[in-house]
């Protein structure tokens, strides 16, 4: 299996400090050394960087992790191999074009004797069943919301409904975002931390770095961090129940039903 990591923000972030321990779990403390990859959604659009390199040895990842690109939403994913070679076209995440929008999406699972008609729009590049199912999901909401982007709380039905037909296939634990939506849907295991006012001391705990937030951040700053599993001690991750999707809205869960919005000063903070 593999691993996710995201990042949703109420403002442009730097997710150095999580992906620092991120990275050591592509090799070195866990047994996913099959590359890893990372797309950072800014105000210029959404930028993509994938490595076949350990991301524990990875002179790349150890940069990002030095000096990220500061974003509203981070999709990363680093690898263990179970469909597909090593290979560039299989390396997550995977980016498409939506309503005008590019979305990201990683995966954590494995989707049995998964493969769906091919569409028109939406093909596979890759040998993956996580691409096939990125692209069932893109295709499946472009037909059922031709004319564009749907209110807040259908596109949340939306997802939902498509991700539980996918994992009837097997296991789908997955992170999607378009720049300013975050959505995460727990197949098996996926967990969130929030970051806000008042902010705690965090240790990671795959490496031995730890940060106090309250010395880099505002008060009204708000993040929410996922990843498959904790990231650090010294705060509280949430875990997801099987089959549940959350969407992150401005660093924050988003209620379904609710399209209320909140501001953001586009001041940069870090995580």
């Amino acid at each position: 299996m593999c691993q996710l990591l995201g990042m949703n923000s109420s403002k442009p972030a730097g997710l150095g400090f999580s992906f620092a321990g991120f990275a050591e779990r592509g090799g070195r403390t866990a047994e996913h050394a099959d590359g890893w990859g990372i797309a950072f959604h800014d105000a210029t659009g959404c930028h993509l960087i994938t490595d076949l390199q350990a991301s524990c040895d990875s002179p790349l990842a150890a940069s990002i992790a030095q000096a990220p690109r500061r974003a509203r939403n981070v999709v990363a994913h680093i690898r263990k191999a179970t469909q597909g070679r090593t290979a560039p076209e299989n390396s997550h995440p995977f980016t498409r074009t939506l309503w005008g929008k590019t979305w990201s999406f990683a995966h954590n699972g494995d989707l049995k004797e998964y493969f769906p008609p091919p569409d028109a729009h939406y093909r596979a590049v890759g040998e993956t069943d996580s691409e096939r199912a990125f692209c069932q999901l893109m295709a499946a909401l472009r037909a059922r919301f031709p004319r564009g982007m749907p209110a807040r709380a259908d596109l949340y039905a939306a997802v939902a409904q498509i991700a539980g037909q996918i994992a009837a296939f097997g296991s789908f634990n997955f992170i999607l975002s378009d720049g300013e939506l975050f959505f995460a849907h727990c197949s098996t295991t996926l967990h969130y931390v929030l970051r806000a006012y008042p902010f705690r001391d965090a240790r990671l705990i795959d490496c031995d770095i730890a940060i106090h937030f309250g010395r880099h951040n505002h008060l009204d700053d708000r993040i929410a961090v996922i990843a498959t599993a904790p990231l650090t001690t010294g705060e509280t991750w949430h875990a997801f129940a099987p089959g549940e999707l959350k969407l992150f809205v401005h660093g924050a869960p988003y209620a379904p039903g609710s399209d209320a919005r909140t501001a953001s000063h586009g001041l940069p903070i870090s995580y």
